[in-house]
């Protein structure tokens, strides 16, 4: 019985040591005092810097000239020369016209000038004689005005008949059709045997000049007056545009902007603006939509904050901050628009600021909280090759 008392009581002072010993320190995870220990937030360190004003906008490209190959002259098309779809050349022949009633023409041009100088040559010879005897008295004053008027009227028509030779020669000339520009010729709209240039100048294909090209874009008024308003505390800088094609790849050659239009789009509320760019390759197309990234100039002291660290609520958007004392302080911002993963911030920062970027729900303002420098996450590692086979 004594010795079942003296079991009992070793346990409960065995139980009470135990009991007293848990008390003592502060729990596990718990700061000294029994707080918990700061939140570990990741940041980056505000630094402003120079940032291209760019906008993202769709496109559409244009021939940089197009020119319109028509029938100068009335005829049959004898043959076309040219191959549908390919470059040709300024002042390649591309059709040929029956030049037969021309050249008939041009025969009756020179016959009717030799003509004109036959009868020039006699009138001037009258002329002459006249003015030599007139001194002598042995002619009229009227004769000798009527030998004089007769050349002039002879001279008139030699120049005449010139004009009318020349004017046959250069109608005879438009029998060959040839390319006024250098280009893409695109398909004939007429074949051989066909009666062109009765009355009008019948269209006979279209050439465009894809090296150079042009992209058309519009900007709206908004964003232009945004642009202008950013680019107003800044500088101009470069003023250039990069095209992205349909299926994602980038165009090698940028192009430069060397239109924008002066007035404002009634309909679309858009201003009007082209670009100018090398196309040596001959791979983008007219008609094509594109994707225009234009660069408007460039903005100086800004900052470019990941799109992670910048929330927005009721009021405005903004950011939490690292403190001196590494307590969160709310900040403020103005950023309006986006470059690439980031946020262009104009307002609301001072250089060396500590931004939150990772941790932001364990971070409250006037909490305190660990600060580490903020890593991009890096990109999936690649599925390792299969191994090979035996």
């Amino acid at each position: 019985m004594s010795n079942t008392r003296n079991f009992a009581a070793a346990g409960v002072l065995f139980l009470a040591l135990t009991a007293c010993g848990r008390g003592e320190g502060p729990q596990q995870g718990m700061g000294p005092g029994g707080a918990m220990p700061p939140a570990e937030v990741g940041v980056i360190t505000a630094q402003p810097q120079a940032v291209p004003l760019s906008k993202e906008l769709v496109g559409r490209l244009a021939p940089f000239r197009t020119a319109d190959v028509r029938a100068r002259v009335p005829g049959v098309v004898q043959r076309r020369v040219y191959e549908e779809g390919a470059d040709v050349r300024e002042g390649q022949v591309l059709f040929t016209i029956d030049p037969a009633e021309l050249q008939a023409q041009t025969g009756a041009s020179r016959a009717a000038l030799a003509q004109a100088e036959a009868t020039y040559a006699n009138a001037r010879a009258a002329a002459d004689r006249a003015r030599r005897l007139a001194p002598s008295q042995f002619i009229s004053r009227s004769d000798l005005d009527n030998a004089l008027a007769a050349e002039r009227s002879a001279a008139a028509a030699v120049q005449q008949a010139r004009a009318a030779l020349s004017s046959s020669s250069i109608s005879l000339g438009y029998s060959t059709v040839r390319a006024p520009i250098s280009g893409r010729a695109g398909r004939a709209q007429v074949t051989e045997g066909a009666l062109v240039g009765q009355g009008t100048a019948t269209l006979l294909t279209t050439i465009d000049q894809i090296d150079p090209l042009y992209a058309n874009f519009s900007i709206s008024i908004a964003e232009l007056d945004q642009l202008r308003r950013a680019q107003s505390e800044g500088e101009p800088g470069d003023r250039d545009v990069q095209v992205v094609l349909p299926d994602g790849t980038v165009h090698a050659e940028r192009g430069s902007l060397d239109f924008e239009g002066s007035t404002v789009d009634p309909a679309t509320g858009a201003v009007s603006m082209r670009a100018r760019l090398a196309n040596p390759d001959r791979r983008l197309l007219p008609g094509t939509f594109v994707t225009v990234r234009a660069t408007l100039g460039l903005q100086r002291n800004v900052f470019l904050i990941p799109q992670a660290a910048v929330q927005r609520d009721a009021q405005s958007a903004y950011v939490l901050v690292v403190g001196a004392d590494n307590k969160v302080v709310r900040k403020d911002i103005t950023a309006d628009r986006a470059q690439g993963p980031n946020w262009v911030v104009e307002k609301g920062l001072a250089p060396g600021d500590r931004v939150i970027v990772s941790g932001l729900q364990k971070a409250q303002p006037g909490a305190p909280v660990k600060a580490s420098a903020w890593q991009p996450e890096a990109a999936p590692a690649k599925a390792a090759a299969p191994a090979a086979k035996g």
